[in-house]
């Protein structure tokens, strides 16, 4: 179990540490939980460090259950059994809801800035853990749709079965907890919350001051 996120991110950057000093990595961290672990990856590391909106799509009877993802470039991974189980329509309006979401994150989240560059890049994609893996599977169609010339899982915690879906996606995965029981991320920290817009943007800020201090 981790203390916070930011304990979990100082370890993926221990575990990562091969790419230090690169100026060819970008971290890129999927909002709000994400993003204070890709922080303390992208300072650990003194690589790039921005975020990639991906949103889940939630069950229109269970927020709290996704059965798919799409991220800010229209990347759109949906499970095979949701097809099954919800109309065409209703699809279609939940995802339209999500993009207004994705929008307005990048109006908030990022001053409305376009995705930073990842053609040619290696890129480190960051969640604070990985439950069904819907965000970071769209993230990751996104990630080659831009042609990365290498892509990197970083997470704290997925489960096991997440985890060899990954491994048949991307390049390499760096999970550090896999719980046999996985329920859900929260049970891996001992100090869980909701990562509120503010913190996002004070850490992207953080982070530019950092780089600034660095670079001098």
């Amino acid at each position: 179990m981790f203390k916070d996120r930011k304990e979990a991110g100082r370890l993926l950057a221990q575990a990562l540490k091969k790419y230090s000093n690169n100026e060819n990595v970008l971290v890129l961290a999927i909002p709000r939980g994400g993003v204070e672990v890709g922080y303390e990856i992208a300072t650990g590391l003194n690589v790039d460090f921005s975020i990639i909106i991906s949103r889940k799509l939630p069950f229109p009877d269970n927020p709290e259950s996704g059965f798919g993802a799409i991220a800010e470039d229209g990347s759109l991974f949906i499970f095979d059994f949701a097809k099954a189980s919800l109309a065409s329509e209703e699809i279609d309006e939940i995802i339209k809801q999500q993009k207004e979401e994705i929008k307005r994150r990048i109006d908030v989240l990022r001053d409305g800035k376009d995705l930073a560059k990842i053609t040619g890049k290696i890129i480190v994609l960051v969640d604070d853990g990985i439950a069904m893996g819907s965000t970071m599977y769209a993230s990751i169609k996104l990630c080659k749709n831009k042609r990365a010339k290498k892509i990197i899982i970083a997470s704290p915690v997925s489960s096991i079965g997440v985890e060899d879906q990954l491994k048949s996606m991307v390049d390499e995965v760096v999970i550090l907890l896999k719980p046999k029981n996985f329920r859900a991320v929260a049970q891996a920290y001992e100090n869980w919350y909701d990562v509120p817009d503010k913190e996002v943007v004070d850490l992207l800020k953080k982070y530019k001051m950092v780089k600034k201090n660095n670079s001098i």
